[in-house]
This record gives structure tokens, sequence and C-alpha cells, in this order.
């Protein structure tokens, strides 16, 4: 039924209480006369361990996950889940070498680090480059996603949905970073609780319809029943081997998409630079744990929404233009759930998208304040003025993100998809420039430049190279796959490490002849000291590498 009944809605009123309310409590205890821009966008020395780790996985999950993973898992199974399980791995590694390198030396942007190791030219072309990327492709997708979700599953109208998701989210921003880092340990409480709660129903109803009871005996009729869905390697024959090309989620391209995500991207990054070292990785850590966690959430509903398709259930549910649409798994699911839980898991998805929104309009606000407005525009800016500007930058970005998404084509494409594919063109060259700017001392503002112009023009190339050039001499390596019209293409995540390797390649070539003619560039405080972690940490990343050596292992 779409439709909320009057126990779910005084469930959503309570989780929007508890939020408002610890959100103004937070704003007024933590609220100083004196704080600077750096309090208001980073909260400076104010965010915990936990803080930390729950604002980086609430900033992270969003509808595109919680209903596009969701798809993806009635589509392909739980090889999805290697976004999430490698995203784990990748957290340690960007909370051993990549976090001591930005706080030894006091980065808090990402176009302040490209201007720090390369030049100002460099440091805004990118921050005007990434305000659009947060803008028009980010920003845009959480919103309209997110108002498409609730107005699936409340039935109430798209646009009082989508108004109503910016508002709360602005509410929240205007705050600063003290109250979305805090508030955000509630949202990810009630996201969790309320997934959980779905994937408990999900995997009982799947019991039932068989006969047993049970989430356990749910969980083995699924892997009986789609077993095809519960392999995390697929093989080439498999229709879904372009989206997840084999062992190029382990060795190859998912890495880039990992690594840039999650160690260059001050959407994510903003989180942990307000903090000292050992706060960071903490925080890190922990959003590690909760990363393990998240298929459970989000794909396992989306396989069971899989297996009662299978045996003729709610087949009309799922028809969208007269074909199945594996994005709507999610809601049907939400929307047979007994009032209260349906409020509850409603929640869980508002908080998702909520956290979302509140964490890329302040990390909109911060790159816009501190790296083109204070820079450009008025340098001698003081620092209460700073701050207002950056409230204006949050609600001119959520209105702009308001009008322009529904010109997107994002239903059509599909969320998750739509973030990944444009995200994509410009990842591999980014992460190039920031890997040979941490560690390369040789690197040269030029190679910068090549890496992030030449990395996008490369995208493209190989994007549109199969329509010039048959690539089917690849098929016997695992490079490239026919398609629906017999077309060789190359899997996207191969794309995407094509383009970094020879994004590095290039950036070494120019580095040495710049080198040999005297150019030099700024390079950065590094040294091997920096990346020893202490005992705790350790023990926690061992655990974290075992457990997904031990996933990998069971469902290969």
């Amino acid at each position: 039924m779409k439709s909320l009944s009057n126990l779910d809605y005084i469930v959503f009123l309570i989780y929007f209480v508890i939020v408002a309310s610890y959100g103004f409590w937070v704003y007024r205890r933590k609220r100083n006369a004196d704080a600077t821009s750096k309090d208001y966008f980073l909260a400076e020395g104010s965010l915990t361990w936990w803080a930390i780790g729950a604002s980086l996985i609430a900033s992270n999950i969003s509808a595109e996950q919680m209903i596009g993973m969701s798809g993806s898992g009635f589509k392909m199974g739980l090889a999805i889940s290697t976004y999430e399980w490698m995203a784990a791995a990748t957290l340690m590694i960007v909370a051993i070498f990549f976090i001591p390198v930005y706080l030894k030396n006091k980065i808090f942007t990402m176009p302040q680090f490209l201007s720090q190791r390369y030049n100002g030219t460099v440091a805004m072309i990118m921050a005007i480059f990434w305000l659009l990327l947060y803008i028009v492709v980010n920003l845009t997708s959480i919103l309209y996603l997110g108002a498409l979700a609730v107005n699936s599953i409340s039935g109430i109208n798209f646009q009082v949905c989508i108004w109503g998701l910016a508002i709360f989210a602005i509410i929240i921003t205007l705050g600063g970073m003290k109250v979305i880092g805090f508030t955000d340990v509630i949202q990810v409480f009630f996201l969790i609780l309320g997934g959980l709660v779905t994937t408990y129903i999900a995997l009982n109803l799947v019991a039932t319809h068989f006969g047993q009871q049970g989430v356990f005996a749910g969980l083995k009729l699924m892997t009986q029943q789609a077993n095809d869905h519960f392999h995390m390697i697929l093989k080439k024959d498999n229709a879904n081997y372009m989206d997840l090309p084999g062992l190029t989620v382990l060795i190859g391209g998912m890495w880039i998409v990992n690594l840039n995500y999650w160690g260059c991207n001050q959407y994510i990054t903003q989180r942990a630079l307000g903090a000292n070292l050992k706060t960071a990785r903490g925080g890190i850590l922990f959003a590690a744990f909760l990363k393990l966690l998240m298929p459970v959430i989000v794909v396992l509903p989306g396989i069971a929404a899989y297996v009662l398709y299978k045996q003729n259930m709610f087949h009309q549910d799922l028809i969208q233009g007269g074909e199945v649409n594996p994005d709507r798994a999610y809601p049907v699911l939400l929307n047979l759930l007994p009032a209260g839980l349906k409020g509850l898991s409603f929640a869980a998805l508002t908080a998702a998208v909520v956290a979302s929104l509140a964490g890329k309009a302040n990390s909109i606000a911060t790159i816009f304040t501190l790296d083109i407005y204070k820079k450009a525009i008025k340098p001698d800016a003081a620092d209460k003025n700073l701050v207002v500007v950056g409230k204006i930058a949050v609600v001119v970005a959520m209105i702009l993100g308001i009008i322009i998404s529904p010109f997107l084509g994002i239903d059509k494409k599909g969320g998750f998809q739509y973030i990944q594919e444009y995200t994509g063109f410009v990842s591999p060259g980014i992460f190039a420039m920031f890997l040979l700017g941490f560690f390369w001392k040789r690197t040269t503002s030029s190679a910068a430049v090549f890496s992030a112009v030449g990395g996008f023009i490369l995208s493209v190339v190989f994007k549109f190279l199969p329509q010039f050039a048959n690539l089917k001499f690849l098929a016997s390596t695992g490079f490239s796959k026919a398609n629906d019209q017999g077309v060789y293409e190359i899997p996207f995540l191969d794309r995407m490490g094509f383009v970094f390797l020879i994004c590095v390649l290039g950036m070494i070539i120019i580095s040495f002849i710049e080198n040999a003619r005297g150019d030099r560039s700024h390079g950065l405080e590094v040294d091997a000291s920096m990346f020893k972690t202490n005992r705790a940490f350790t023990a926690g990343a061992i655990i974290v590498c075992g457990i997904i050596v031990a996933l990998y292992s069971i469902f290969w």
C-alpha cells in the first residue's frame, strides 16, 4: 500500500523531533562567539571518533544505495557488495597513508591541497570543477532519488517530498559541521535499525512463502533459490560482467573508484580533517566496520525481492514502462511492512537522504567559501563574513539542485549508475594527480593539469572507442565483451584502470622533462613515522581485513 498510517507518521515525527532537538542542543552547547570559519566548516577539534565514523557512513549511504544498490542486488546479486566491502579495505589505506599527509600539512580542503602541492591555477580549476560536479551530479541525484523513494513509499506529492528533504537538510547544514557530525550519529542509528528491520521482514517473508520460519531459514532458502546471486566474482559469461568484470573488483579499477572517493573527496575527508590523527583514524576504522554491515541492509533485501519475484509475487509492482525496474524492489518491500515498522524504515530512508544532502551541501559551501570566495572574490573577508557566505551557498546550492534535477534523466539511468558513470570520467585522472602529489616530490604542476584534463579526455575516448574500432581481440583477456548489438565494449572499471595507468605514465614523463629544465613543484612534508599506527588501530584493521577475506572466500 502506497501510503503511511497514523502510527507510521508518529514514528517518523519522533525521529524528526529527536534529530532536530539534538541538533539544536549541539548548536547551542558548542556555539562559540569567537568561532572561526574553519570551526564552522570543519568542526575543528570537536568531533569524536564515533561521530566521525557515523558521519562518514551517514554521508555516504543515501537513496542511490538504499534504492539503487538494492536494485542491483535484485539484478546481479551479492556481487554488488564489492562497493561496500572493498570500501572497508580502502578506508584502512586512507587512514594509514592519506589522512596523516593531510593533517601534517594542515590541509582543510582538496583545492587547498592542490594549491599547496602544485599551484593556485590547478587549485582554482579543480575547485570550480568540484563545485559543478557536486551540484550537478551528486546533490541533484541525492535530492531527486530521495524524493522519488519517499514519494513511492508514502504517496506524498513528489514536489512536497523534494522541498521537504531540502529544507530538513538545510536546517541541519546551517548549524555547521559540528551539528552535522553529531546528528549523523542519530541518523546512522535510525538508518541501521530501520534497514535491519526491512531485511528481517524480507528474509522472513521468503521463509514464510516456502512454509518455513525465521531469518536464517529465509537466508538459506535464498541461497538455494537464487544460487547465482551469491557469487562475488562474476565470470565472463555472466550478463552483469560489464558492470563488475571478474577480478577487476579485487585488483583493478574498483581500487581507483574507492581510493578517489574516500581519499581525495572533500565531501568525505572533510569529516576527519578537523580532528587529530588518533581520533581521525579511530573514526575511519569505525566507518570500515559499519561498511561491512551495509550489504546486509541494502543488498539482501534486493535478493529477497528477486526470489519472491521468481515465485510470482508483486510482478505488477515492479513493472515500469512495460519492463521490470529493479530499483522498485526496495520500495515494494517497504510497502509490505506493518504499521509502525514501515514508519521506522521510512525514517531510516529519510535519515540516509538528509544526512547525505547535509554533508554534500556543507562541502559545496566549504569549497566555494574558502577556495573561491576568499581567494578570488574577497581575500580580506572576515571569519564572520565567510560563515554567512557559506550559509548562503548552502541555500543556493539546494535550490539549484531542486530546479535542475528533473532535467538530468536520473530516473532513466538509475541513481547508482548515474553517479558512478559521471564521476568515473574524472576519477582516474584526479586520483593519479593526488597519488603522485603525495608520494613523489618531483611531480610538477603541468603534469597535474595533464592528469586532470587528459584523464577526462581519455575516459571519453575509451567510452566511445568501440564505435570506431573492433575490440574483439581483447575478449580473450576479459577486457572486452559484446553488448546486445554485438559491439565489443571495455567494462567500465577496466576503462578506469587503463586511463589511470596512462595518466600516471604521462605525469612521470612530463615531470622528468620539466625537472630536466630545472622546474620544480612544492613537495609536501612527508616522512615514514607519519604512517605508524597504534596497537588498537592495527588490531582493528587486521580484523576488518580478515572479515573481508572470509567473505570473499565464502562467496567467491
